[in-house]
């Protein structure tokens, strides 16, 4: 079991969203936070609401699809924080497009983030995580790693892919006898600005679509706060979860997967036509 009061935890995509959420909640439960993002100036905002909680904190600019920035991250964290014992790889971005709409560069520019900066902060706090008596690593999934909806090819795979390495890597620590144990979130819709600051495939000129998304998963999908989502997730690390579902959505879309493999996209199909029938669209 990983204590909350008296850790220390390293956050990416802390600026906003469940890493600023997840940040404000560690803090309030007595953990000091080093907390890392591309947008300094969202950094320095949470950590001026940070201030208040009386916990040690720190700010690192971190682009998590470059190794050297991460482990350089690693180095400067683990040097304030010296029993830094809690990693949690939050980072993440989205796009816009079917998988004939964006190119190659735009797929890898996501999977860079999504995926590898998973597995570039797993890689550069592990060895310090083993050396703690207790650690946990938690790597941000979606409920994109569970279900695989048309128009989210690139995003899919890296979900699916953060699961999978998440997983295997779990197993791996149980193998070992590990003091690090390791946690797979997958959150349905989280009212964040993942969709609003998403990028457009390159072949799509009408912006139109761009605010139709953005409006429709505000309005439909963003049923979840980010508060919620790190309470959720804080819970699960004291409980050492193997796998955390965030929002009914995402627990009712794993069910409808487990039960149907092969069909659940037509369930959900039928389901959004009935809700947009309903709704006089």
């Amino acid at each position: 079991m990983t204590a909350i009061h008296g850790s220390a935890a390293a956050i990416t995509g802390a600026a906003s969203g469940i890493g600023r959420a997840l940040a404000l909640e560690l803090a309030a439960g007595g953990c000091d936070v080093a907390i890392a993002d591309r947008d300094e100036a969202g950094l320095a905002a949470v950590a001026a609401e940070l201030g208040s909680r009386g916990r040690k904190v720190t700010t690192h600019r971190v682009d998590v699809s470059d190794p050297a920035h991460i482990q350089a991250f690693a180095q400067a964290a683990t040097a304030a924080h010296p029993g830094l014992n809690i990693v949690i790889n939050n980072a993440g971005v989205a796009m816009l497009g079917l998988f004939n709409e964006f190119d190659q560069a735009q797929f890898e520019w996501l999977m860079n983030i999504n995926f590898w900066g998973v597995v570039h902060g797993t890689r550069a706090f592990l060895p310090h995580l083993e050396r703690q008596k207790a650690a946990h690593i938690v790597n941000i999934s979606s409920i994109f790693g569970i279900i695989a909806p048309s128009g989210q090819t690139a995003y899919c795979a890296s979900k699916f892919a953060v699961r999978g390495f998440s997983e295997a890597l779990r197993h791996e620590f149980w193998l070992a006898n590990s003091p690090v144990q390791l946690t797979v979130v997958h959150p349905g819709g989280v009212k964040t600005n993942i969709v609003r600051n998403m990028r457009t495939g390159a072949a799509i000129t009408d912006n139109a679509r761009r605010v139709e998304s953005i409006e429709r998963f505000d309005t439909e999908f963003a049923k979840t706060m980010p508060e919620v989502a790190a309470q959720t997730i804080i819970r699960g690390i004291e409980k050492n979860a193997p796998r955390v579902l965030i929002g009914n959505d995402a627990k009712f879309m794993d069910l409808l997967q487990r039960f149907r493999p092969g069909k659940y996209f037509k369930v959900m199909q039928r389901q959004l036509a009935k809700r947009a029938a309903a709704q006089g669209k």
